[in-house]
């Protein structure tokens, strides 16, 4: 077993200027566009409340242990995520680093294009009308998810995730996620009370969120989507909170920050789920939720608020204004995990690594700017089969590798005896195999899915 050694620690000279700089920017990192874009075109494929329930207790009882886990992998070496398995497993584990950083850095490349997206549609509500129609909105979505349009989208997104994460982690990382996070907590419970007010809101809730199907438990789909939204929308087993937390003190208490970054992330989902789905309801829209990926944020919702005029783009350029808060939180974290390695194990200064990677991502992101069927398979391999593979390989490292280390790490903060013992038994007993069965269906599924696409 490798023992945990303070000597090792290679500890960044930067550090969070507060617990709370750390959580609100670790909320950030988990809450995105999957909270907005994924939760309810998943919920509505995946049976509704059948679909929040299995999603609910796979962040609650498997995530959070990995998110622990993680935590304290980046915190007790102090090392990037290239680095830290290595420092806690030895060489045998350097593939997960390189997982984390093909992750990262896959999802990162079409995530700037969803950016890009959510940009362009935050312009055209304050400039133009919206969509008069369905037919309108599909039109001006080809416009948008095509072309130089596209590109350009994915390229200035791209650069202003560099200039925060060229600017530090106090100056700025955690300077947006201060003002980003409450920013969007309260427009989205602004829309949220909006939403409630429409004549379709009942409609929306019964039909959508709370509508049980219990054979929707056991349908391979709905388990998949679960596993993806989960990991997807937490963050682990990207590499980005192990980033985030190798920039913590030796006071931090991991996991209750780790159950506060969970909260708010599924506070957000669910509440963005109650905004998208009395829309829907209300306008007819249902078919155009459950049938595209893209479809409930960037035509379903357009169409529907564009027969409210005035008030509707007002609504539509606040949530397209929350969205895209919601992005740039997520996706400086997504750069800071091939940044951080980059400055760890070359020594690079944090500059030289930004604008490399930003230039690296451009590229890999092109042909999800100019095919959205790529950035769509893309999602589902570096969207989903690795972030869950990510998490399997953590939960195993640190409760079965190194549970020595994750032991120390949380005595050493003041973690109680038996949370410790119910924290480490979780990542051995449960995450790991409700992980693999996790991963083997969700493999199973996508490859079903591609041979009958």
């Amino acid at each position: 077993m490798q023992e945990h050694s303070g000597a090792e620690r290679g500890r960044p000279p930067e550090q969070w200027g507060s617990s709370l700089g750390f959580v609100l920017a670790a909320a950030g990192s988990a809450v995105g566009l999957g909270n907005l874009w994924g939760f309810a075109y998943r919920a509505s494929q995946g049976g509704g409340a059948a679909f929040v329930v299995l999603y609910v207790l796979i962040v609650a009882v498997v995530c959070l242990p990995v998110l622990v886990a993680e935590m304290v992998l980046g915190r007790s070496t102090g090392h990037a995520p290239l680095v830290a398995p290595i420092t806690a497993g030895g060489r045998r584990w350097a593939p997960l680093g390189w997982l984390y950083i093909a992750a990262s850095v896959g999802i990162l490349s079409y995530y700037a294009v969803l950016m890009g997206w959510t940009g362009r549609s935050l312009l055209h509500a304050i400039t133009a009308p919206l969509p008069a129609d369905m037919a309108a909105a599909e039109t001006f979505f080809g416009a948008i998810s095509s072309g130089g349009d596209a590109v350009l989208g994915h390229l200035f997104s791209l650069a202003l995730t560099g200039l925060v994460v060229v600017a530090g982690i106090r100056s700025g990382i955690e300077r947006l996620s201060r003002w980003g996070m409450p920013l969007l907590l309260v427009v989205l419970l602004a829309l949220l009370l909006w939403a409630s007010s429409l004549p379709g809101a009942q409609e929306g809730y019964a039909s959508f969120l709370l509508r049980w199907d219990a054979s929707k438990l056991t349908d391979l789909t709905t388990i998949r989507n679960a596993f993806t939204q989960a990991f997807f929308s937490i963050g682990a087993g990207i590499g980005c909170i192990l980033a985030y937390a190798a920039y913590l003190d030796r006071r931090s208490g991991i996991p209750g920050e780790a159950v506060a970054v969970v909260g708010m992330d599924t506070a957000v989902g669910l509440m963005a789920g109650c905004v998208t789905f009395p829309i829907v309801a209300s306008f007819g829209l249902a078919d155009v939720v459950g049938s595209s990926t893209v479809g409930t944020l960037f035509i379903a919702l357009p169409t529907g608020l564009g027969s409210l005029g005035l008030a509707g783009r007002v609504v539509a350029a606040a949530f397209f204004a929350l969205a895209y808060v919601a992005a740039i939180t997520s996706s400086v974290s997504l750069l800071e995990v091939p940044v951080s390695s980059l400055m760890d194990r070359l020594g690079w200064s944090r500059r030289r690594a930004v604008w490399l990677m930003v230039a690296v991502i451009a590229v890999i992101g092109l042909p999800s700017a100019l095919d959205v069927a790529v950035l769509e398979k893309m999602d589902a391999v570096f969207g989903g089969l690795c972030l869950i593979a990510g998490g399997l390989l953590m939960a195993l490292l640190m409760g079965w590798r190194a549970p020595d280390r994750f032991s120390a790490d949380l005595q050493g903060s003041g973690t109680s005896p038996r949370l410790l013992q119910l924290l480490r038994w979780g990542l051995r007993w449960v995450s790991v195999p409700v992980i693999s069965l996790g991963l083997v269906v969700s493999v199973v599924d996508l490859v079903k899915s591609w041979s009958a696409g």
